[in-house]
């Protein structure tokens, strides 16, 4: 019984090894004052508590305000996402969810699962790009498309990312695990009975005190292991009672073994495992999160700084149709143009105007979906709200382009997307919770073995009544400690469902989720290659385009400053002067919208291959910590 009671010991020390030490993080599971109070034999009775949320925005963007305005660099939108953004804040409660799950494990409990939805940023106005730009009043057709809600304005965050690739039906939790964390039980109880039998004898009455105390666990052998210290003491008053009072007690040892259903280490530690793997799981789904609002600040700011150049060229535009307007007022005071013309230059100036107007606007509602972004508290704050955003860098396309082959991008891609990899170690996830239910469709065959000392002892009734049972409390503890009394026991237990459809359906079931799962996972390795190919495509694209929108916009200004000339050698009309001028305004605009979408797309390829932060200087631990 001792080397027994040393085994069951050492499988429990190993079982109840800590888990690796999870990296720094917030937030954290801790403590909490009364956790540090009773920090001992008190402590697993104590709640554990995770930190709450802080929603003042971080100090760097009151560093980055000068003269009521908010100075900001792409690396600063993206460090200011990394400290603000709620979608991240959000992911970061992943961490102390996969650790609950993987602490419940240690402990022999099923695990509650992780959440696999994670948040896209807002796609904000649409930059340049937007219907509202890219039809001019200054048209024969005036674009006049106001957004009038929050959808339409894309202020709102789009639908969320479901990364699961086991679908909305959970697994069967397979076999049943032992109980791992032991506890300790203990009761006590004292009854008078009277009377309990009528004889012919006399009144039989009693006084009964028992007191039991125990210990049992389980462990991942999948060895159930009981010790109990059963004590009872009774006072009967009734004839023929050889001891009167007596004490009864035993301390027993009883140990089950499964060996088939319920057998081995490694099955009844799956969801350790799991519970390991979730951790992991959630490092990924919050780089993931991190990469979607570092691709979302990308385009936002890419698309804010373009609208600050097209705001640029709309008052340039401006400038122009109110300096054509002047001049021919000029000349139709004079006499030497019909007053038609005028009208035509006021008509250029009102629509020139409205232009400029669209493009402020689009530029203000993008200021405040990107600081809806970048702030905890969006435009609560007011001095957040009144200040003006102030690109710091402008849109310069490079000449060229670091070309790498289609090979070596996808295989970056495989290799970098955390969303790729994730959904490889949810696969792994429903590999393991197969093997549980495909060991509940074993037959149950337990060995059973009892282990159990007894003692006797009470004042005799009558002298030397029975010899070696006289005495105390004392007498009793030394039989048990002698084991003058042993009784032992062992055999075997065996359970053998006829029909087993059960289990065969759980298991079944659990298979099609995991084929399921490799079809998702396909899929989504398809999705990368196709994003990959198309982010490739769409930055050429993007070039080529740019590089003909800057021809386009250089000759439409040659063609303005002829007729411009020939206007002002009287062989012109101002007709034909502003249709000249809105063709230069619409090819200053699509320049600016092909610079955009340049940005975007080398983006969308950084996103696509999974090297979007290590490009901007994001580290895991600087998301995590969130600093």
């Amino acid at each position: 019984m001792k080397r027994l009671l040393v085994v069951c010991l050492s499988i429990s020390l190993s079982d109840s090894l800590p888990a690796q030490a999870p990296p720094s993080q917030s937030p954290a599971i801790t403590a909490g004052p009364a956790a540090e109070r009773f920090h001992g034999f008190l402590h697993p009775y104590v709640t554990r508590h995770v930190s709450p949320p802080d929603f003042e925005n971080s100090p760097r963007i009151r560093e980055m305000m000068r003269g009521g305005n908010l100075y900001l660099s792409l690396r600063d939108a993206i460090a200011l996402a990394i400290e603000n953004n709620l979608d991240i804040e959000l992911e970061r409660y992943q961490f102390p969810m996969a650790q609950s799950d993987s602490l419940r494990a240690q402990g022999g409990g099923l695990p509650r699962g992780i959440l696999y939805t994670l948040l896209q940023p807002p796609t904000g106005v649409g930059g340049p790009l937007s219907p509202l730009l890219t039809q001019a009043a200054t048209q024969s057709t005036p674009g006049t498309t106001v957004a009038s809600n929050a959808l339409e304005l894309g202020v709102l965050s789009e639908p969320q990312i479901n990364l699961s690739m086991l679908g909305t039906i959970p697994p069967s939790n397979g076999s049943p695990v032992p109980m791992f964390d032991p506890s300790l039980y203990a009761d006590y109880n004292w009854a008078h009975q009277s009377p309990v039998n009528l004889t012919a004898s006399g009144l039989f009455t009693s006084d009964v005190q028992t007191g039991n105390a125990g210990y049992q666990q389980g462990f991942s052998t999948g060895t159930q292991v009981s010790i109990g210290f059963n004590n009872t003491e009774v006072n009967a008053i009734s004839p023929g009672t050889a001891l009167n009072p007596y004490i009864n007690s035993d301390l027993s040892l009883n140990v089950t073994q499964p060996l088939l259903r319920g057998f081995g280490r490694e099955l009844n530690r799956r969801f350790i495992r799991i519970g390991v793997t979730q951790e992991k799981i959630s490092s990924l789904l919050f780089r993931q999160q991190v990469i979607e609002v570092v691709y979302g600040v990308m385009r936002l700011y890419t698309d804010l700084t373009a609208l600050v150049e097209d705001v640029k060229v709309k008052e340039e535009t401006v400038a122009f149709a109110q300096k054509l307007f002047d001049d021919t007022k000029l000349q139709v005071d004079e006499g030497t143009l019909a007053p038609l013309e005028l009208s035509r230059a006021r008509a250029q100036v009102s629509g020139a105007q409205q232009d400029l107007i669209n493009s402020r606007g689009l530029l203000e509602e993008q200021e405040a979906i990107l600081k809806n972004v970048i702030t905890r508290r969006g435009n609560e704050d007011p001095e957040v709200r009144n200040a003006h955003i102030i690109p710091t860098e402008s849109l310069a396309v490079p000449s060229t382009d670091e070309t790498r082959p289609m090979d070596e991008l996808l295989a970056a891609a495989y290799q970098n997307r955390p969303d790729l990899n994730q959904a490889g170690l949810q696969l792994d996830l429903t590999r393991i919770g197969l093997e549980g239910s495909r060991n509940n469709l074993r037959p149950e065959l337990d060995l059973v073995g009892t282990a159990q000392n007894n003692a006797l002892a009470g004042q005799p009734v009558l002298p030397n009544s029975v010899p070696g049972f006289t005495g105390g409390y004392g007498t009793v503890l030394d039989q048990i400690a002698t084991r003058k009394n042993p009784t032992y026991a062992i055999g075997l237990q065996l359970t053998l469902p006829l029909r087993n459809r059960v289990a065969q359906a759980d298991a079944v079931r659990d298979e099609v989720i995991l084929r399921q799962g490799q079809v998702r996972e396909r899929q989504l390795r398809n999705q990368v290659q196709v994003e990959v190919e198309d982010a490739v495509i769409a930055m050429r694209r993007a070039r080529a385009s740019y590089q003909a929108a800057a021809e386009t916009r250089a000759l439409q200004e040659q063609s303005l400053d002829f007729e411009q000339t020939r206007y002002n050698e009287g062989v012109s009309t101002g007709f034909f002067v502003i249709q000249y001028e809105s063709y230069v305004a619409q090819a200053r605009s699509a320049e600016v919208a092909a610079k955009s979408a340049y940005f975007k797309a080398r983006a969308a390829l950084e996103r696509a291959t999974g090297s979007i932060l290590d490009d901007n200087g994001v580290t895991m631990e600087q998301a995590i910590a969130g600093k």
